[in-house]
């Protein structure tokens, strides 16, 4: 795991061997919000990370879930043991809990080898759910965090735009690993993908953090915009 500083309150705590997935550490001063929680098992790497942040478990206040694949709410159930609470859309929050298990994507062609040669890996505890969100809530963190809701990669997938500090998140909306900008993959539905991705280039953020990957610069995000035909 790699603590990558993106501003004075934020830092990605990023692990290479999942193509680059970002857990996103935000601070409020002594308050700690966590976008993502990573894959299963790795409740101990986000503990170290914190730490040498300065940062104790027991201040992380929420973590707020993009979206419910195993790869972002893996640890939730154990950061809600530190007494976290979690946050999800309500249409993801019933996976997040363990009621069901993530509907299939609907792969496209050039996506199949690359599933297929994903090794499986252990399942998510089920965690609980403490609050259900929904699309245009203001979340009481960064001076105010708009909940954009995104479906598309899942039912439940949310965006988080900070516009006190022009930071936006988008979950796996959008990714940019080792330099490849593109809209997010594994999808139920790859053009409802592709239209929440270019509405959120209409944001005011200069930080993109994306869930795997490079932050994006607005410059950044600009010039993939500009070389994708519009959906």
């Amino acid at each position: 795991m790699e603590i990558v500083s993106v501003l004075p309150q934020l830092a990605a705590l990023r692990f290479a061997e999942v193509n680059d997935l970002n857990v996103y550490v935000w601070n409020d001063g002594a308050e700690v919000t966590l976008i993502d929680s990573g894959l299963p098992g790795t409740a101990g790497e986000i503990e170290n990370g914190l730490r040498a942040l300065g940062f104790a478990c027991d201040q992380v206040r929420r973590v707020v879930l993009t979206h419910a694949h195993d790869d972002h709410i893996g640890s939730a159930a154990d950061l809600a043991e530190w007494g976290a609470e979690i946050w999800a859309h309500y249409a993801d929050a019933d996976i997040v809990r363990g009621e069901r298990r993530p509907p299939a994507p609907l792969l496209r062609d050039w996506e199949r080898p690359i599933a297929d040669a994903l090794a499986p890996g252990p399942r998510p505890r089920p965690a609980p759910v403490h609050r259900e969100l929904r699309g245009g809530e203001v979340l009481d963190f960064g001076a105010g965090a708009e909940v954009l809701a995104v479906p598309g990669h899942t039912e439940g997938s949310m965006a988080l735009h900070l516009p006190r500090h022009r930071v936006l998140f988008t979950g796996d909306t959008l990714a940019n690993v080792r330099g490849a900008t593109m809209a997010g993959v594994f999808n139920l539905d790859s053009t409802a993908v592709e239209v929440a991705a270019h509405r959120l280039t209409d944001l005011d953020a200069d930080v993109v953090c994306v869930g795997h990957g490079d932050v994006l610069t607005a410059a950044g995000l600009r010039a993939w915009r500009s070389r994708r035909p519009k959906p």
